[in-house]
């Protein structure tokens, strides 16, 4: 599967489709299965970026860091994310529905706004702060055990460096995966479960609101962490600006494209929402190349497709600013948002639901 994969341009959204499911695993706990109204969820994961780089990153006269390996960096991530939930977690038990999610909005900006005031962790703003190498050592030795930033030869294969970060990637993912499978199925899943469906009657019946919502923001934050932390190793930088509501909002369109409530649908949505922005780029490539072509088909698609300043069409295929025609990179956002409205009138269970009923 590596060999097929290759080193290729496809691989790189495959890596990022696999944290945005590390990510939205997390989120269906909290979300999905304990009920809880989430749009914060970008704020976690850059705390865990940020832990991730404080503990990993090389200190300099103006940054921070310890320079600790891997085995230690993404761990502390997912705790420290995780330690945060557990304080942000007693205003689920004050509000509820909408007004949490409100809330919970407002700690994306708050993390926007720490990162500004302690620029010794996250970089300078617009600037960042370069990613410790992705890594594998004991400690600070000299020749990491593996090194996923770089090519290499594994069981008897060559193998790049986005290979080995996606055969990272998938592991921890797998494994995760699994965890929540288990929890979902446990005496603290099912008391997730009780809360979310009537949450007084749960309380009369002797499960406890307050840790069990304080439990399912805490290990939903951990994930959000963990996936925060690999996220920024993937692009190599530390942005702050990268944990922003537009990412709580993808995450909230996973769950709801793919199928609330389901590690499946969580799976399903990921791999909607980090791919289909390739997708759409390659088809409208493709578009644009049979419009500069000729025929009758050439004609319908120069129609559609503007592929300069002064070419009619309703698809551009050149940056530029917002409006009509509509930029080509805007269209997964338009889309996200339709797909949205569509699941929630006609599938409320998602991807997962059609996959149930053709099944």
């Amino acid at each position: 599967m590596v060999r097929f994969l290759g080193d290729n341009s496809w691989l790189r959204p495959v890596n990022r489709m696999l944290i945005f499911a590390i990510a939205a695993v997390g989120l269906n706990l909290l979300s999905g299965v304990a009920g809880q109204v989430s749009l914060g969820h970008a704020f976690f994961m850059g705390v865990g970026a940020s832990t991730a780089v404080l503990v990993g990153g090389a200190s300099t006269s103006r940054l921070w860091g310890w320079g600790l390996p891997m085995w230690i960096w993404l761990p502390a991530a997912g705790l420290v994310a995780a330690a945060v939930g557990v304080l942000v977690a007693p205003a689920a038990v004050r509000v509820r529905g909408l007004y949490l999610g409100i809330a919970t909005i407002g700690l994306v900006f708050i993390g926007i706004h720490l990162s500004r005031v302690f620029p010794e962790i996250a970089g300078p703003p617009q600037l960042g702060r370069k990613w410790p190498r992705l890594e594998l050592r004991f400690w600070k030795e000299e020749t990491p055990l593996v090194d996923f930033s770089r090519k290499g030869h594994w069981l008897w294969f060559d193998i790049g460096n986005n290979q080995k970060t996606y055969l990272l990637l998938l592991g921890v993912l797998l494994v995760l995966s699994l965890v929540a499978a288990n929890l979902a199925r446990s005496r603290t899943g099912r008391s997730w479960a009780a809360i979310r469906d009537r949450d007084v009657a749960a309380e009369i019946m002797g499960v406890p609101e307050f840790r069990a919502k304080t439990t399912a923001f805490a290990i939903s934050s951990f994930y959000a962490g963990v996936a925060g932390a690999l996220f920024a190793s993937l692009s190599g930088y530390m942005y702050p600006e990268a944990w922003n509501l537009l990412l709580s909002v993808e995450m909230i369109a996973i769950l709801l494209i793919g199928g609330m409530g389901r590690i499946s649908g969580a799976l399903m949505g990921s791999f909607f929402v980090a791919l289909s922005p390739r997708f759409l780029e390659e088809s409208v490539r493709w578009a644009a190349e049979q419009a500069e072509g000729e025929g009758v088909f050439a004609g319908i698609w120069d129609s559609l497709i503007s592929l300069g300043p002064y070419d009619f069409g309703f698809i551009s295929v050149k940056e530029m600013a917002m409006g009509f025609p509509l930029p080509a990179s805007s269209l997964d956002e338009i889309i996200y948002g339709l797909l949205i409205i569509v699941f929630l009138l006609f599938e409320p269970m998602g991807m997962f639901g059609i996959w149930i009923k053709i099944r």
